[in-house]
């Protein structure tokens, strides 16, 4: 599990690979082996936040990857939300956009970006990617201790956990619809 725990620990400071998968995968495993899921978690957290802090200090570096990122319809409409919520409440952007596909990244970019205070968004990110990550690992876990076959419990997590995000998705469609907000 050591070596396991390394990859998924590189797998969540890389903003671009697949975090949900990896982190399922090993809450599963722990539920399956009957072990902790703590420690899975741990690293989770720790590589999703070294992540985030990687990422706010590229776009406080003005690499001008978020202009090139708004070229993408659902990073402008990201990132307008963000900048009409920040607003009133600058911290929960931050910790809800991490449920969003790519939130985290686009969220972290922007803040640095836009130059927000780093302990503002450390705070923000520290509860987001706790909260993401719980949520994430307990999924996993369920799926790993509901289903005695581990590739089933993991393909029926990675179900939920895919089920779960297109709700939300859809819910969110239907807010902005009802808004008359296109997203862009």
């Amino acid at each position: 599990m050591d070596l396991a725990l390394l990859a998924l620990f590189v797998i969540a400071v890389v903003p671009l690979l697949p975090t949900e998968v990896a982190l399922i995968g090993l809450a599963a495993t722990a539920a399956q082996q009957e072990e902790s899921v703590l420690p899975v978690l741990v690293v989770a957290v720790t590589g999703c936040l070294v992540s985030d802090q990687l990422v706010y200090l590229a776009g406080a570096r003005g690499t001008g990857l978020v202009d090139r990122l708004r070229r993408r319809p659902s990073v402008a409409s990201g990132l307008h939300r963000l900048a009409e919520t920040s607003e009133r409440h600058p911290r929960a952007p931050l910790v809800l956009i991490r449920w969003l596909p790519g939130g985290g990244t686009i969220g972290a970019l922007v803040a640095g970006a836009l130059r927000w205070p780093f302990r503002h968004f450390l705070a923000a990110s520290a509860i987001g990617v706790t909260l993401w990550c719980a949520y994430i690992a307990t999924i996993g876990y369920l799926g790993g201790s509901l289903i005695d076959e581990p590739a089933v419990g993991l393909l029926a997590s990675l179900a939920v956990a895919v089920g779960l995000g297109a709700l939300l998705s859809l819910v969110d469609r239907v807010r902005q619809g009802r808004r008359g907000d296109l997203g862009v």
